[in-house]
């Protein structure tokens, strides 16, 4: 029996360096899979982290109402954790992978459809190790 995908909280961008590298730096890399984008980059590992780590970012300007927006992360973060089995084995133990969701769209979104776009997004990620 195999055990249960969690998302944890050390599995969260937190650090604002990482941030500002993987929105500014020259080293990302960005697909899409309307409603979603996928910012990513490789990095040097540290002790303690884990091999991915994740940002979820749903803008203001595509909803207004904080409900929204909180529904929509926790449906991203929910197809993130179902799936994320399919990079944490591709990547290498000294580097970790660093991914920022951000989502395109001003329409909410079936849970099953945020899944599909996760997944081939991980998938086209997971190719490019």
């Amino acid at each position: 029996m195999t055990a249960p995908a969690t998302f944890q909280k050390r599995e969260r961008v937190v650090s604002e360096k990482l941030i500002d590298e993987l929105f500014n730096g020259g080293h990302s890399h960005s697909l899409a899979a309307f409603p979603l984008r996928v910012i990513y980059m490789k990095s040097e590992h540290q002790d303690g982290q884990p091999p991915v780590q994740v940002l979820i970012s749903v803008p203001k300007k595509r909803f207004h109402h904080a409900v929204d927006r909180n529904r929509v992360k926790r449906q991203i973060r929910e197809a993130y954790r179902r799936q994320k089995s399919l990079l944490a084995d591709k990547v290498p133990p000294t580097q970790i992978l660093v991914i920022a969701f951000v989502w395109l769209s001003d329409q909410l979104q079936p849970s099953a459809e945020i899944d599909r776009r996760v997944k081939n997004l991980l998938e086209r990620i997971a190719k490019r190790f």
